[in-house]
């Protein structure tokens, strides 16, 4: 395929960056944020449908070619390619429609829904995360578009439900076989506008342990869960020491860890109760080098011993939800694009960084094989707290970064 050469792909880069219209951005994201697109199960019609309903009439207006998937009932996906590229390659660029719940909306100085813009910040819940990253991938395809440039491959924005719980969205975008071949992905998550090539991996488990219900007048006529599950917390901060003195701190992610989150058994109602059952649930956090196939191995064997602690308690792991570590080599091309299209919209080189929790983009590289960047508007400490922002310049910002990379990775075609 002829290509425009460096040149041309800089001059497209020039137009693209020139196109971009703000005002348009800042619109389409207060439109969003004023969306509330909490999955409430227990709230029918309650998640992220009116919001990608917004988003779909957007890139339908654009005259992209748009589809819209079910990753569970009343809760879509939103696919769409710019028809204006060649057939192949693909870079996908990526973002949720989902936010979690704003809480006591008494807490917020504004009101979480309202979008309102005041000293140079969009306020509300998701206004970071992530409808401004939302915002800003479809105002630089906009703009790309508005040049009439002829990209190399096919810029597929993929704006997809349930992020914040089982990531069932994405999951059902890589099986449906959107991911298939692609060339890279950004993913619009947070991370001040800072391209972060690795990300940590989790692993979310409930440890259960049976015991015998019994009066507590007669403790030792049942079986108490209680003290194993006491024992295996003690166990988490052995294994979390453990994994630390493996593997050490990572340099952009920090530490591994262990960390007990729930601790269940019995109800106030009957404190005179032995109770029969007792959960600990567990968030494991992972960095790049440790196996979580190890991990799994670890924790059967700790849930066993914290067990045998007390004579016929039987203990059971259940894995939840498994999320690998990802790392994606600065040699990909989207990694490369990406950088090059920070340090000429930034006007420097960028500073690696690593993002702390998993996103969509584990299972973009972990089941597609996808390599992943993850780079957004809006500070990573902001996310899921009250008063969350975005600010209007790091909304520009991202919009011409994404543009600019979208260039870069695909080429131009004369």
């Amino acid at each position: 395929m002829a290509t425009a050469g460096e040149g041309g792909v800089e001059r497209a880069v020039d137009a693209a960056l020139a196109a971009v219209d703000d005002r348009y951005l800042v619109d389409l994201a207060r439109r969003l944020v004023a969306v509330p697109s909490v999955f409430r199960p227990d709230e029918p019609g309650a998640g992220e449908a009116a919001a990608a309903a917004l988003v779909e009439r957007e890139l339908r207006a654009l005259d992209l070619q748009v589809t819209v998937e079910h990753a569970a009932p009343g809760r879509p996906n939103v696919i769409a390619d710019w028809p204006g590229s060649a057939a192949a390659p693909v870079l996908i660029v990526e973002g949720h429609t989902d936010v979690v719940t704003e809480g006591d909306p008494a807490l917020w100085s504004v009101p979480p829904f309202a979008g309102i813009v005041r000293d140079g910040r969009l306020y509300g819940r998701g206004a970071a995360d992530m409808k401004g990253g939302i915002a800003a991938a479809i105002t630089a395809v906009r703009a790309l578009r508005e040049t009439g440039v002829r990209l190399g491959g096919v810029v597929r924005l993929a704006l997809v439900a349930d992020e914040e719980g089982m990531m069932l969205g994405i999951k059902t975008f890589v099986r449906n076989g959107w991911a298939d071949g692609a060339l890279g992905a950004i993913v619009c998550e947070p991370e001040a506008n800072r391209p972060c090539l690795v990300q940590k991996g989790a692993l979310r488990a409930a440890v259960r342990f049976r015991g015998r219900m019994a009066h507590g007048a007669m403790p030792r006529s049942g079986i108490n869960p209680i003290p194993a599950a006491a024992a295996l917390i003690q166990e988490a901060a052995e294994l979390q020491r453990a994994y630390l003195a493996r593997h050490g701190a990572h340099p952009l992610l920090g530490e591994p860890s262990v960390t007990p989150t729930v601790c269940r058994a019995g109800d106030l109602a009957h404190l005179n109760v032995v109770p029969a059952d007792a959960l600990v649930a567990l968030d494991i956090r992972t960095i790049p080098g440790q196996a979580h196939e190890a991990i799994r191995g670890d924790l059967g064997d700790a849930a066993d011993r914290a067990a045998a602690g007390v004579p016929g308690c039987r203990a059971a792991v259940d894995i939840i939800e498994e999320r690998p570590w990802t790392e994606t080599s600065p040699d990909a091309a989207v990694a490369r694009a990406v950088e090059r299209a920070c340090e000429r919209v930034q006007g420097r080189s960028p500073d690696p960084a690593g993002v702390p929790g998993a996103t969509d983009g584990t299972f973009l590289h972990a089941w597609a094989g996808v390599p992943i960047v993850t780079i957004g508007p809006g500070d990573v400490t902001i996310p899921h707290q009250v008063d969350e922002f975005v600010g209007l310049d790091a909304l520009g910002e991202a919009a011409r970064i994404y543009a600019a990379a979208a260039c870069y990775c695909l080429g131009v075609r004369p």
